[in-house]
């Protein structure tokens, strides 16, 4: 569907299907093999499969280069990481996902990397610490305190001195922001999330635009055998066909959530950046005061995980290797497809228990 001008919607519901010759299916199939027929690409599972094929069209597509699949978000991102030259710094948010973090540190701690921690906000200072350095890496939101980075201003910047920059992509999605299109060398996404969009995948993905780098990511994808299954392809495929509808209906719920949280008197502070489907909040009371709400709610659902239908909550810093620039009381909130007016109620309920402020209500409210 390349070059013909399509909306992203449009691109969504319809990349990466089969050809359309009669008898053909509508929706490419799972192919369940760990060897192929000689002859016409792939011979061997580790190093190609047709399942994949569909999910890397329709994700490379949206993100305006060549998509490859991985196992999950951290294989797909250690892909990446695996490029940096043996010494060389990396210069990364000092608050992002604490998975990406910690493999970050452990490739200091063996000599592999200098790794750089930095404000993202900061956009001179990204760029004064990247000056020398071999990668960039960027989340934009970050993860779970939702700075946003200037990834335009870092590019430029990055391409003069000859630095990689990376985007993990995955609390905007390709529908609101296509990174490579802002100077960005590799995307990355964790396709556990808003793509598949359902809680029932475990999938990665590296987009990029420089037929250098997808041979190189390629090749490391088969030698360290993070390969994605075809199952899980499928339902990623699946998933990103609803991208869109999903997306508008949980920003419209995450929108009105973070405005009734700004207003209440259990929340310290909410933070949303305008896009997306995740909203931090700070309670009041601490720790004890938020982990206690995530364990009331009856609508949604404590989990770690986000971007699916249903909306999610945890408090971040119950784990252990969450970074410190994490305040201890600041819940995550994933919001997802329900009413919002529900969402709200049950939310509202668990806040006022947890802090004991006045004015607490029992869920369901009389309508």
């Amino acid at each position: 569907m390349e070059g013909l001008g399509l909306s992203p919607a449009t691109i969504a519901v319809g990349a990466g299907r089969p050809e359309r010759i009669p008898g053909a299916p509508l929706n490419a199939p799972i192919t369940l093999a760990s060897a192929l027929v000689p002859g016409a690409g792939s011979e061997y599972g580790r190093h190609g499969n047709p399942a994949w094929d569909a999910f890397e069209t329709v994700l490379g597509e949206l993100e305006g280069g060549d998509a490859l699949a991985f196992s999950s978000g951290i294989a797909a991102a250690t892909a990446v990481f695996d490029l940096v030259p043996s010494g060389a710094a990396v210069v990364a948010p000092r608050t992002a996902y604490s998975g990406t973090l910690a493999q970050l540190r452990e490739r200091e701690r063996r000599g592999l990397i200098e790794l750089r921690l930095v404000d993202i906000t900061d956009t001179e200072a990204v760029n004064r610490a990247a000056a020398d350095a071999a990668l960039v890496w960027l989340e934009s939101p970050t993860n779970p305190t939702l700075e946003v980075a200037d990834i335009e201003a870092i590019g430029r910047a990055a391409g003069q001195t000859g630095t990689a920059v990376a985007v993990d992509n995955t609390f905007a999605t390709p529908l609101r922001q296509r990174p490579l299109q802002m100077g960005a060398d590799f995307v990355v996404h964790s396709a556990s999330k808003l793509l598949s969009g359902h809680s029932d995948v475990v999938l990665g993905a590296v987009v990029m635009n420089s037929e250098r780098a997808h041979r190189a990511i390629a090749a490391r994808r088969s030698t360290m055998g993070a390969i994605p299954g075809a199952l899980e392809c499928w339902l990623a495929a699946r998933g990103i066909r609803t991208l869109h509808v999903r997306l508008d209906r949980a920003e419209a719920n995450a929108a009105e959530l973070h405005r009734r949280l700004s207003a209440s008197p259990a929340v310290q502070y909410s933070r949303y950046p305008g896009f997306g489907t995740v909203v931090a909040f700070e309670v009041v009371g601490g720790a004890d005061a938020a982990q206690k709400a995530t364990e009331q709610s009856q609508v949604v659902v404590y989990a770690t995980s986000l971007g699916g239908v249903e909306t999610t909550w945890e408090r971040r810093r119950r784990h252990a290797q969450e970074p410190t620039t994490v305040p201890e009381g600041l819940i995550r909130l994933s919001v997802g497809l329900e009413d919002v007016d529900d969402l709200w109620a049950d939310i509202e309920q668990a806040l006022l228990v947890s802090t004991g402020i006045s004015g607490s209500r029992a869920w369901p409210r009389g309508r």
